[in-house]
């Protein structure tokens, strides 16, 4: 999520409050279109009372965990003021929370040695009668450290479920949800695109040759559309953090989809946001204590600077409007200090890689939320999975404001534990580069030798996520098909020391920027959606430059699937000389040299100048265009020309 983004929604403020203001008259009411997540009701011959249970949060756990303890939301009218028991084996009740509400209660559950299976809740109403529910502990499919998340020798394809394909036209409208519009036309609002389509489409991703798939959040976002023009179809705006969104399929659905991903070789990256939830979540509108939001109601406006958060001279109102003012009106910000908060928040995303197997987490907006929970967060994760991984958004183009963001990192007084961040530095400075003659100074391809050289500051380099466009920003294409930059930048993101992130449908020249609205850069993927008049996922449906650009991406992907020198091999950049720059990378005597001229006009490598990387060979292999160059003698390159060679 971006600040022009936000400032247009900044615009619709007064509508969502008067909604949300509506909606609180409703407090008193219990809420009758909450979906129950309890897998059993009670009997017909259970006695019935004043106390009621509309959803337990978890649905379910699983045994075996390092940490035993288990938080159990349970929500429904006047549930606070009952007592809980149970005599499943092995299972202690630690303690209960009475929050402000009368329809929330907080169960605290000890599971240390307790087997999988099913256990009985009783909860004694202040009338003695009894409410029992059942509750499924579960065994778990793998250890924790069994799961394996992505890292640098992977290649993240970025994507939005509701743009990239409809396979099930069917759940594009579902019946009482808040949002009854899908309209293709308005590129603020839902275009139907689902999990199946998604499914449909897997051969794409292989044949194409990345090895990791991050879809923008995929829970539900059950709020009506502003305006009729302006819909959550983002994914941000989280109203169930148990339930995928019905207009992208079921729970069941996106567990069957990641399976089928690992089939194929695929991992899954699942976005989450732990700084605010939507506004239209049960939370918002019954608050469960005081203290789980900051400043309710809209109370403050963050400022969107994210610098007095790693600042030592920080003011406490800088601070405060940061880290606790609202995203926007309609997203209430979450107090993660408030430890009922965090632990909830902790076990939600521990929920998901269990049940359904995710390979990573992206978390968004990260330095918006409280610094030391989020640590306390990305601890716990490191604990329960030591090989998972997880990339927070940091958004500040300076080198070492990414880089105190790093776990283990000697320039924060606290550790994050967050292993992988994002490196908006390397963006920024390719988006200046991409317009500019690289001279011998300052300008051009200077400023990616510029960005790289503060690599020091990162604990570890090889685990930094690095991109040259994404959901939030305009597309590297701009409005144009000129793919002359294109390659530079792609072949320079597939072969330095990071992790590298695509975006969906450049492959094959998607282009579009945000001047009028960010849906121009999250158009639909031509061929998903049925009546498209071309289908870009086949050959037969891409023009000659289409298939001539996803053909070159491709060669380059497949060649770097399992390639050590790259996810492994030892780095060195060259000042750029005379317009060229050079990128070394080198293990086990084998060498990738990438090679680009900065300049719009003809120009050489000057062989001599690179001597140290290149030895004694004679000769290599330009991976872009499969021909045999000479290393005896000065290179010619063409007009903004790219290398990959190989020796």
């Amino acid at each position: 999520m971006n600040l022009k983004q936000t400032i247009n929604k900044a615009a619709l403020c007064s509508a969502r409050r008067l909604w949300s203001s509506l909606f609180l008259l409703s407090l008193f009411i219990v809420p009758t279109a909450m979906t129950a997540h309890n897998s059993t009701s009670v009997s017909k011959n259970q006695s019935v009372s004043k106390v009621d249970i509309t959803r337990i949060e978890p649905e379910n756990w699983f045994v075996g965990m390092k940490d035993p303890t288990l938080q159990l939301m349970v929500y429904g009218k006047d549930i606070k003021f009952s007592d809980v028991s149970t005599d499943y084996e092995n299972v202690r009740i630690d303690s209960l929370v009475r929050l402000d509400s009368p329809n929330y209660l907080l169960v605290y559950l000890n599971l240390k040695d307790a087997k999988p299976g099913e256990m009985t809740l009783s909860f004694k109403g202040k009338d003695g009668k009894v409410i029992k529910r059942k509750y499924q502990l579960l065994a778990r499919s793998m250890a924790g450290a069994d799961h394996k998340g992505f890292d640098n020798s992977d290649v993240l394809y970025m994507l939005m479920p509701d743009r990239f394909a409809n396979g099930n036209p069917k759940n594009d409208i579902v019946k009482g949800m808040q949002d009854q519009l899908c309209d293709r036309n308005e590129p603020s609002l839902r275009h139907g695109g689902d999990l199946e389509g998604i499914r449909q489409h897997l051969d794409y991703f292989t044949r194409l040759g990345v090895t990791a798939l991050w879809f923008t959040p995929v829970l539900e976002n059950d709020r009506p559309a502003d305006n009729g023009k302006n819909s959550t179809y983002h994914g941000y705006a989280t109203t169930d953090y148990y339930k995928v969104d019905p207009r992208f399929g079921t729970n069941d659905e996106y567990k069957k989809l990641i399976a089928e991903c690992h089939q194929k070789g695929l991992k899954v990256v699942m976005d989450m946001i732990f700084n605010h939830c939507g506004d239209y979540h049960t939370w918002n509108r019954d608050m469960p204590s005081k203290d789980w939001f900051n400043y309710p109601n809209y109370g403050l406006q963050t400022s969107y600077k994210l610098t007095p958060v790693l600042d030592p001279y920080a003011s406490k109102v800088d601070m405060r409007e940061t880290v606790d003012g609202w995203f926007v009106a309609s997203m209430p910000d979450l107090n993660q200090r408030n430890p009922h908060v965090i632990k909830y928040l902790i076990q939600n995303s521990m929920w998901w890689i269990e049940t359904v197997g995710i390979d990573g987490i992206r978390m968004d907006t990260y330095p918006y939320a409280d610094r030391k929970a989020m640590a306390e967060w990305m601890k716990a994760l490191d604990a329960e999975y030591p090989n998972f991984n997880t990339v927070g958004e940091t958004w500040v183009t300076e080198p070492a404001y990414t880089a105190a963001w790093q776990k283990d990192s000697k320039l924060s007084d606290i550790n994050s534990y967050l292993k992988t961040v994002m490196d908006f530095s390397f963006f920024d400075k390719l988006t200046l580069a991409k317009n500019e003659e690289t001279d011998d100074w300052w300008k051009g391809l200077n400023r990616i030798y510029n960005s790289l050289c503060y690599d020091y500051l990162y604990t570890n380099p090889s685990s930094v996520m690095a991109f040259i466009e994404n959901h939030d920003t305009d597309r590297f294409l701009g409005n144009g098909k000129d793919t002359t930059a294109l390659k530079q930048a792609y072949a320079l993101l597939l072969t330095m020391n990071r992790i590298p992130q695509l975006y969906y449908g450049t492959e094959v020249l998607m282009n579009g920027t945000k001047e009028i609205t960010d849906g121009n850069v999250r158009k639909d993927f031509p061929g998903g959606f049925p009546g498209d008049k071309a289908d870009k996922f086949t050959r037969e449906g891409r023009t000659t430059a289409e298939n001539a650009m996803f053909d070159w991406t491709s060669k380059i992907l497949h060649w770097r699937q399992n390639n050590e020198v790259i996810s492994k091999g030892k780095q060195t950049q060259f000042i750029p000389w005379h317009g060229v720059y050079v990128l070394a990378r080198q293990l086990d005597g084998k060498t990738v040299l990438t090679i680009l001229n900065g300049k719009k006009a003809d120009n050489k490598v000057e062989v001599a100048r690179y001597a140290e990387v290149i030895g004694r060979h004679t000769t290599a292999t330009d991976i872009t265009t499969g021909k045999t160059i000479d290393l005896t003698k000065d290179i010619p390159l063409g007009h903004r020309q790219t290398m990959i060679l190989c020796f």
